[in-house]
């Protein structure tokens, strides 16, 4: 690919002037824009992105000064390089005002055109290393968007053979006899439900990032129900396992998205009995005494702090690595959790256990919340007696 064309503007009240330093500057894949006055220079900059302007210092109606504060004043040139050349003196203190107002260099008049020349070669591959630098921004974000739509893509039309695959394995296990078959068919069933909720997960990724978040459906629910059912069927599959709900005397209900709430409640609940000293029990609280609800899962067992330093990013795993999960369940809870304008938080001690806590307000104003930076904390629960 052959370099752009790089633009330098030359500002000088006297028409001599601008053809002498044009001769100078001239030269293959530069093109030269000048003005006879500040304003004129404005309004080219306003069109024009220029990756140099040499500026003359004495001008009528407004300066180099003048015009220099102007340009640092506006967003679109504020961080375009910018020499003054000048007739006058070497005076120290024209010289410090010239560089508090912007300006990199000073040129003195009669110009020695090799310096002249060195300079502006300087700047103009400063300006194509920036050009080279954004085109191939734009070109990775267009190659992430196109990736995650085909993810999003894939992840939904898999989802329809995959049910299919579910379906056929339950028609047959009820028919099958055979204990070998039978078993086989459980595990077919088993990995065929883990991959539905892998694809489940890498849509809402793609969903998050190409829509700037989880959207949400507020509706009227109790979530003290809500958690006793999903914590009522996580006992049924793992019967061995003790899940305990508990919870305060203050009220439970509020606008959330019960879909969206079952699923952050399905993650966390899951990883403490994947992740949790399977002889204690798992403790799911629903606390509605404070102005905003508060959700909390605690098992016994400690998060490494290497690990938790990067729990809520996505393709992070819990302590122990596992082909059974992408490491996208917490990141995709955070954002459920933000798109309720919400806060979630980790307590982690080899003394106390483990213990997320969420907390919710009872009603929000927004349909979804764009994917954040930030860690989205708030302070830990002081621990119970």
């Amino acid at each position: 690919m052959s370099d752009p064309i790089v633009k330098i503007l030359l500002v000088d009240d006297l028409e001599e002037n601008l053809l002498a330093l044009s001769a100078l500057v001239r030269r293959e894949g530069i093109e030269l824009l000048t003005a006879r006055s500040g304003r004129a220079a404005l309004e080219l900059l306003l069109v024009h992105d220029v990756a140099l302007a040499l500026v003359d210092l004495q001008m009528p109606e407004m300066d180099g000064f003048e015009l220099a504060e102007l340009m640092r004043g506006t967003q679109r040139t504020r961080h375009v390089p910018l020499i003054f050349v000048t007739a006058g003196a070497r005076d120290q203190g024209r010289m410090f005002r010239g560089y508090e107002v912007g300006a990199v260099d000073f040129l003195y008049k009669p110009i020695e055109p090799v310096l002249l020349a060195h300079k502006v070669a300087t700047f103009v591959d400063l300006h194509r290393q920036r050009l080279a630098r954004e085109r191939l921004a734009d070109e990775l974000r267009e190659m992430l968007r196109l990736n995650e739509m085909f993810v999003a893509a894939v992840s939904h039309d898999l989802r329809s053979p995959l049910s299919t695959l579910l379906m056929g394995a339950s028609v047959l296990e009820g028919k099958q006899k055979e204990p070998m078959l039978e078993r086989t068919l459980a595990r077919m069933r088993s990995s065929a439900e883990r991959m539905g909720g892998m694809l489940d997960q890498l849509y809402d990724l793609a969903r998050i990032r190409l829509g700037g978040g989880i959207a949400i459906d507020r509706t009227a629910m109790d979530a003290r129900r809500l958690v006793e059912r999903v914590a009522g069927e996580f006992g049924l599959a793992h019967p061995n396992a003790t899940i305990l709900v508990e919870g305060d005397s203050g009220p439970t209900e509020g606008s959330w998205d019960e879909q969206r709430l079952g699923q952050l409640l399905a993650n966390l609940i899951g990883n403490a009995l994947r992740h949790g000293n399977t002889t204690h029990p798992v403790r799911v609280r629903a606390l509605g005494a404070g102005p905003d609800l508060v959700l909390e899962v605690e098992n016994a067992g400690c998060i490494a702090a290497s690990v938790r330093e990067h729990l809520f990013d996505p393709f992070r795993r819990g302590n122990q690595p596992s082909r059974d999960t992408l490491g996208l369940g917490l990141y995709i809870v955070r954002q459920i959790v933000l798109a309720h304008e919400g806060k979630i938080d980790v307590r982690s001690t080899e003394a106390e256990g483990t213990c997320f806590r969420v907390q919710l307000p009872r009603s929000g104003t927004a349909l979804g919340h764009a994917e954040a930076g930030a860690s989205g904390t708030v302070p830990s629960a002081p621990p119970r007696g």
